[in-house]
């Protein structure tokens, strides 16, 4: 039975696509209105009675009649059937950023272009700014995103491979054994995107091939005399690097970056090694430093580190004390307040901190100064209802064009602690990124600098900005900077983390969470965390209550 989430995706697929055929505006936006609030559904639909599906907000009997015709046949006819009139490259045309339907319903019937290649092409050729809604500006921006669209294909967050590794893995050790199979590659350095999960395999390629054939086999892409390259159904890239000899030397060689690699035989060479065993921690033993976690292996500097036994006991998931940065009811989230402390004390955490959009976000439904004060009272009952638990008053305040934070200092003075993050005007320069930043950093009230760089992984690159000088005024104001623990943000980028705890920044993995399950992406914030070395004592969300309110008491206290 289709859930939730396929329903919408259907609806939003429909809206779209009935805007690029240039079909009547009012029925496109009445399914992306319908896919926009069966997204937030608390409920799944094939658990509710069909009769009341009309009268959910923002489905109608129309709409309540695809929505059965899919639960009963998983399928959607009208979508099918428009879908069947319209190019699979114009489809495609919707995974770049900065065209929406109604401009590729341009390129499409005006400029008669049919795919992303062709498109690229008339970029370059610098057509587009022939037509109306297409300047050079427009089009240097869609080139730029073909390109990065392209760059990117075939990648995956590692968040989307998580849950898919143990499966592959298991299947795997079912077909050679246990014991002939390892992990490596990038999925084991836990890299926030990957273009290939890679396994050591002991056997030979003649030997691996044949296990493969099935009534439905992966696609072989490449073959050498040491590797063997599958494409799963699902897209993903498999590696297997193969051979019955030197099974420790080809875990080790391909679990840490070229780089790491390289300077480790430089310093070491000559190791005696037991190439029969996958076990690669006897290269640490051998060389008599200590064991650098895959996470770890980045750089020759880590190997410096080892070498004088400092290595840091990396953060872990079990470390993360309160939940910060997350979305209520009260403006774009799913779940009431109450909902998500009551989750979080079963979780057997001890604080939440509540950050819902500040006013500019109109979009988000931002709270107005008239609803912060409500808003706080109703949390200063639940505290007195939930205690000891307690719920922080915050907010995610959005840094203007200017750099100004959404509200007075009188306002901001009410909260707790203070997000300032960049949602609008995210076209920016180095130059105008790093004076909204700053300006906002500079704010008294500002505690912690949220998603530093506005980037979704794989689907937009973060305005750019300066890290280390970001970094040093964080420092010299007393910021924290968030790591934003949502698998398609986590930025800060971990590479950066090194410096922000050289200056003494404290670092907060928060998940921007905006439902319950959302409080679950803490985890990938902490594994990316620990690429960058992170500590619990050095990230604000593994603080205890006590910690983290005489922190919020004490940085409060300073700007009086």
């Amino acid at each position: 039975m289709m859930d939730n989430a396929a329903i919408a995706d259907n609806f939003s697929l429909l809206s779209k696509l009935m805007d690029i055929h240039g079909e009547n505006s009012f029925k496109s936006k009445t399914y992306s209105i319908a896919a926009f609030y069966i997204e937030k559904l608390p409920e799944q639909l094939g658990n509710t009675d069909r009769s009341a599906f009309a009268r959910i907000k923002g489905i109608g009997d129309s709409v309540a009649k695809k929505i059965i015709e899919m639960l009963d046949t998983g399928a959607l006819t009208v979508l099918n059937e428009i879908i069947a009139d319209t190019p699979p490259g114009v489809i495609e045309l919707l995974n770049i950023k900065g065209i929406g339907p109604k401009k590729i319903h341009t390129i499409w019937k005006e400029m008669g272009i049919e795919s992303i290649g062709e498109l690229q092409y008339a970029c370059n050729e610098n057509r587009l700014t022939l037509y109306k809604g297409f300047g050079a500006t427009t089009q240097q921006k869609v080139l730029e995103a073909i390109n990065f669209y392209l760059a990117n294909q075939g990648h995956f967050l590692y968040a989307q491979l998580h849950p898919v590794f143990p499966q592959v893995q298991q299947y795997l050790q079912q077909l050679f054994g246990a014991g002939k199979v390892a992990l490596t590659g990038a999925f084991k350095r836990q890299m926030p995107t990957i273009e290939e999960m890679a396994f050591v395999v002991n056997e030979t390629n003649d030997t691996i091939k044949p296990k493969f054939i099935s009534a439905f086999p992966p696609d072989l892409l490449e073959e050498t005399d040491n590797s063997l390259l599958y494409q799963l159904k699902n897209g993903l890239r498999l590696r297997l690097y193969t051979g019955t000899t030197h099974f420790a030397q080809r875990v080790f060689d391909h679990s840490g970056s070229p780089e790491f690699v390289t300077s480790f035989y430089q310093e070491f060479p000559n190791l005696a090694i037991d190439t029969a065993s996958p076990d690669d921690t006897q290269y640490f033993t051998a060389a008599g430093i200590a064991y650098i976690p895959p996470c770890l292996r980045e750089t020759t500097t880590i190997i410096k580190t080892a070498a004088q036994k400092q290595l840091p006991v990396l953060i872990q998931p079990g470390d993360i004390k309160g939940i910060i940065h997350n979305h209520s009811n009260w403006s774009d989230g799913t779940n009431t307040i109450e909902e998500m402390a009551q989750a979080l004390i079963a979780q057997g955490k001890e604080y939440l901190v509540l950050s819902d959009h500040s006013k500019s976000a109109t979009y988000a439904n931002g709270l107005t100064e008239q609803r912060i004060a409500e808003q706080h009272r109703y949390i200063d009952e639940l505290n007195k209802k939930l205690a000891p638990f307690k719920i922080y008053k915050s907010i995610e305040c959005d840094i203007l064009g200017t750099g100004q934070l959404d509200y007075s200092n009188d306002v901001l003075s009410t909260f707790d602690l203070v997000i300032a993050s960049v949602h609008s005007n995210l076209q920016m320069n180095e130059e105008k990124a790093m004076q909204r930043l700053l300006t906002a950093i500079q704010n008294p009230y500002t505690t912690i600098l949220g998603h530093m760089t506005g980037r979704l992984l794989l689907s937009r690159n973060g305005y750019p900005v300066d890290h280390k000088t970001i970094i040093d005024a964080c420092a010299a104001h007393n910021v924290a900077i968030e790591l934003n623990a949502h698998p398609r943000r986590l930025d800060i980028d971990w590479q950066w983390i090194p410096y922000a705890l050289e200056k003494n920044v404290l670092i907060s993995i928060n998940p921007d969470a905006h439902f319950i399950e959302g409080f679950n992406d803490v985890t990938y914030g902490v594994l990316a965390a620990q690429k960058g070395g992170l500590t619990k004592e050095n990230n604000l969300s593994s603080f205890s209550l006590q910690q983290f309110d005489d922190y919020v008491q004490q940085r409060k206290a300073g700007i009086r």
